[in-house]
């Protein structure tokens, strides 16, 4: 069965990139861990705050890959620790986030088992634009062979007569 996209519509154009940007999402873990906050930070900031208690500077990595901000640690086992009782246990997670066109990831710090990775989304500016109409008889010229790549259909039949 075909799965129908709301994307598909013939009033979507250029939405193809949107459309896998959802898909990421809805693929994105569904695993609680480790948990984590989303904060408003000054004007034009976001900070990403998460609970990684136990894990040290060298088990973390933050990369950005496209549009993908990916948060991974990763703790090894000490094989000379003997536990009498494990409730905390070395595990390894990842956590990923799909970052908006033009959303720049500013810094990322540990502090008290909380990592904060800080990121900074552009100013909105109104775009508007005028578009010319013109005529269908009146169709720009241009003479002969332009830089612009455009060919003078008149000047070429006569040249050739």
């Amino acid at each position: 069965m075909a799965r129908l996209s709301l994307f598909s519509s013939p009033l979507m154009l250029g939405f193809e990139q949107f459309e896998q940007t959802l898909n990421q999402v809805t693929k994105a873990s569904s695993d609680g861990y480790p948990p984590y906050n989303i904060e408003k930070s000054g004007e034009n900031g976001l900070c990403i705050t998460l609970a990684v208690a136990g894990f040290g500077l060298g088990d973390l990595q933050v990369k950005v890959e496209d549009n993908q901000l990916r948060i991974s640690g990763r703790q090894e086992d000490d094989p000379a620790r003997v536990f009498l009782h494990r409730g905390i246990a070395a595990r390894q997670f990842q956590r990923s986030f799909v970052l908006a066109d033009g959303i720049k990831v500013t810094g990322a710090h540990l502090s008290n088992g909380l990592l904060s990775v800080e990121l900074e989304r552009p100013t909105q500016e109104a775009r508007v634009r005028t578009i010319e109409i013109v005529s269908a008889g009146a169709a720009p010229r241009s003479a002969g062979d332009g830089a612009d790549g455009t060919i003078d259909i008149d000047a070429r039949s006569r040249s050739a007569g």
